[in-house]
């Protein structure tokens, strides 16, 4: 296939999280993130409640205009535009297609009878233009997964598998509740569909590999169907691989989040453990420009694995992890703090290993659980830091019979 020497680059943070495209009017949410208006507002009136990107629960449901962003995206809009090379002007724009259009279109995809790659192309532009489009296409979610199994026993073209996944991603705020339907379609439907979002993993651009996972994520709704994911050969480390080979924000928090989705049965978070995604995580840690949601997924991660005796080791062993967990501690957010307590109580106090309780000593953590006491936490974290303190008592005896009891001067902020 003969392709455009010309690509023109579009910058992360001007695509939609959910939609993937350019936003025309950005809104940021409480928790910080921006989104395109009308595809955040599609999945807060689906009665979601949590931040799409970090999974957070929503404080607020309001959101505000990121009236710099917009202007930086017109400026560059208009640079694109008004650019000799780029090709592009009003006369060579595409008219809209109409739902009818659409559904012929659809039609001739069912058929197969002839390349669907420009049938594809179009889909896509009718799924940008509205809502609406987004909820037509919805519909026909069997059509456009069906175009994966392409009948010949072998692998789709990559370009293929891109352009599907590209319209799944449009149309996923669409489902609402009805996301079973489609991890049915893909995960127990009479093709293979999944190795098929595995090539584009492998093979993929960085945006298709973002894509992938965040349709991962959303099929990932019960115990059975995140199994079938996480046990699909070579699908782990390519998500892994995303996690950490990319510089890219909307890259990592994609690949952490649909590892967060998969990660339930103990033989999954041994195998992620043996592939080094403790090592990884603990640089993630340690990085001072990680943004508050890749803090926060990483953390959560570290707790999930924390949970069986291979993570327990592995964090231990790190000289990176401990020391960034205690760091962290207080420092980024309620949900960040709690994660970082979980792990420290499992290591510290359940297990009592010896080598992380020497290193949250080393790194200051005793003063941080003294502040977290007094801090507003809840009451589970309160007593978990009960428990630790217990622990450094007996274990440092000298460091707290120097210290003075009487706490209540110290603020946690």
């Amino acid at each position: 296939m003969v392709r455009n020497d010309l690509y023109i680059t579009v910058p992360s943070f001007f695509k939609c999280p959910i939609s993937l495209d350019v936003m025309k009017s950005p809104v940021s949410l409480c928790t910080g993130v921006t989104y395109d208006r009308s595809s955040i507002q599609r999945w807060l009136d689906n009665g979601n409640n949590t931040c799409p990107a970090t999974m957070q629960v929503l404080l607020s449901k309001d959101f505000v205009p990121n009236h710099t962003l917009h202007r930086l995206i017109q400026l560059w809009s208009d640079s694109v535009q008004n650019s000799p090379e780029s090709g592009v002007s009003p006369a060579t724009t595409s008219p809209s297609l109409s739902q009818e259009q659409a559904r012929a279109l659809i039609n001739n995809i069912e058929s197969r009878t002839d390349n669907c790659l420009d049938f594809l192309s179009k889909i896509i532009a009718f799924a940008k233009d509205s809502d609406e489009n987004r909820e037509f296409l919805a519909k026909f979610a069997p059509v456009i997964v069906g175009v994966l199994g392409n009948g010949d026993g072998g692998d789709p073209e990559i370009e293929v598998v891109e352009q599907v996944v590209r319209v799944l991603c449009l149309t996923l705020t669409e489902y609402g509740d009805k996301e079973e339907e489609l991890m049915r379609l893909i995960l127990k439907g009479k093709r293979d569909y999944l190795s098929s979002i595995v090539l584009a993993l492998k093979k993929g651009s960085l945006d298709l590999r973002i894509g992938s996972a965040r349709v991962l994520q959303f099929i990932a709704v019960d115990a059975e169907s995140k199994l079938m994911i996480a046990e699909k050969e070579g699908l782990l480390p390519e998500l892994i691989r995303l996690v950490s080979s990319e510089t890219d924000s909307s890259a990592i928090n994609a690949g952490l989040s649909c590892l967060i989705a998969v990660l339930m049965p103990r033989r999954i978070k041994v195998q992620i453990v043996r592939l080094g995604m403790v090592q990884i995580l603990g640089k993630l840690l340690s990085q001072s420009s990680s943004s508050v949601s890749i803090t926060e997924k990483v953390l959560k991660l570290l707790e999930m694995v924390s949970t069986c005796t291979e993570g327990r080791t592995e964090i231990c062993e790190d000289p990176i992890c401990i020391p960034a967990i205690v760091q962290k501690m207080l420092k980024v957010s309620k949900s960040a703090t709690e994660h970082a307590v979980v792990i420290l109580w499992s290591v510290c106090h359940l297990f009592r290993v010896q080598k992380a309780q020497e290193a949250v000593m080393k790194n200051n953590g005793l003063t941080k659980i003294l502040l977290l006491m007094q801090s507003n936490c809840s009451s589970v974290v309160r007593q978990m830091s009960g428990d630790l303190l217990k622990i450094f008592r007996v274990n440092s005896k000298s460091c707290l019979s120097s210290y003075d009891t009487k706490t209540t001067h110290i603020m946690p902020f």
